[in-house]
Order: structure tokens, then sequence, then C-alpha cells
């Protein structure tokens, strides 16, 4: 598969390199002339400048592409970029922070088909930790996997069940849920699934689409 990355950070750094290792074709898109430099002596195909300008982006050959990857620091850069690929109907993955806009992500959110949320991931693993909980093994197997979220539809079945009680395929780990407009967190033993909520996931790629549709819902931003 081809897969544009926008941004050599360190987002986009660990991605290419988990893409390359798996002899997929990679070409990074970066306005930094360092990052330029840094991504072609590791072996990348590099075309120098901003994400959110169209014919950088058809200079990378988005054309051609399965999936761009909006992974810069900024937010606008990243939605720009995905709104750009999806008139080439890329798959579109939005990466977003702490300071993300709900309003910017809502006005955009047709065109891009899911949202990674480095620090929350982060945040929810060092909590398990500090809480005494094991989450060693998802560093370990993140190389070999994607991250999701989604949103539980009103037609659900998976409403009235306990989170961490679902029974999922043994690759696949919930390791947030929240409450529509409340922050996510590791859920309790206790927590059961409402409409609404909101489930982040990491699984097989090759299993997110089956865990989606389990859930009822569509790709979502995490609050």
């Amino acid at each position: 598969m081809k897969f544009v990355l926008v941004g050599y950070g360190r987002v986009g750094i660990r991605t290419a390199n988990i893409l390359k290792e798996e002899d997929h074709e990679v070409v990074i898109v970066d306005a930094d002339p360092e990052k330029v430099e840094l991504a072609e002596s590791r072996g990348f195909s590099v075309v120098a400048g901003s994400g959110d300008d169209d014919s950088v982006l058809e200079a990378a050959g988005i054309e051609t592409a399965d999936a761009v990857g909006g992974l810069t620091g900024d937010l606008t850069v990243n939605l720009s970029a995905c709104v750009i690929a999806d008139r080439f109907d890329c798959r579109t993955v939005l990466r977003i922070d702490d300071d993300y806009h709900a309003d910017i992500y809502e006005k955009y959110a047709a065109e891009v088909d899911a949202v990674v949320y480095p620090e929350r991931l982060g945040a929810a693993g060092a909590k398990t930790a500090l809480q005494g909980g094991d989450f060693d093994v998802l560093g370990d197997l993140t190389e070999n996997l994607s991250a999701g979220t989604v949103t539980v539809s009103d037609g659900s079945g998976m409403i009235g069940e306990q989170v961490r009680g679902v029974d999922l395929p043994e690759d696949v780990l919930v390791y947030a849920h929240g409450r529509a407009g409340e922050p996510m967190t590791i859920p309790l033993p206790q927590t059961t699934i409402e409409a609404g909520d909101q489930i982040a996931f990491m699984a097989a790629p090759a299993e997110v689409d089956a865990v989606q549709q389990l859930f009822g819902g569509t790709e979502s931003p995490p609050v």
C-alpha cells in the first residue's frame, strides 16, 4: 500500500518506520528543512512543503495513495491535508492534541475517516501503570496494532454490557471509555456501555472495521 504522511515529527517518524518495516510505500511531506533532510537520510521519499498545499500533496502522489495521515502538531495543517486527500478518495487519518477545537473538527468530520490522539493514549498508559496495572504489553504490541475510536450508536447490541466484559477477539484491547462530553478514562470493572459513549481500542488492522461494526458506531475524536 502507499501512504502519504504529512509531518515527520515524533508521531510521523514512528508511523513511517512501522510502515516501512512492513514494506509499504511511504512518502513524507514536511516543510521543515531539517526534517526533510532527516527523512531523506533514512531512505524515505520526501516532498518539501506544507501539507495544506494542494500542489505539494499532488507532488507526493496523493492521486495514487491509499491513505493520508495528517500527523503534524498543527491541527489546521492536519485537517487541510485530510480535506484535500478526501477529494482523491484516500483514507484520511487526523492527529489531534489537547488543544484541538471540537467545532473545527465537526466542520470537517465528513472528510476524516479516523482520529489518533497520541497524548491521550500516553496518558491512559501512565494512569494504568500508576494504578498498578500492566500497560507494558501495549507498548510492545503497538507496532503491530492500530488504534481507533468508535461512538456507540442507539441500536448497538453492546448497550448495557460492561466495558470489560464485552466479547471481543483476543487481539483487541479496549483501553479507554468516556460518556458523551466527558473525558475518556480507563474503564472500571462495573462501567456499562450506553448510547453515545466513546470507546477507544487497539486491534490488528484487519480487525478495526469489525470492532467498529460490533459497537455499531462511527469513528469519532476522543474528548
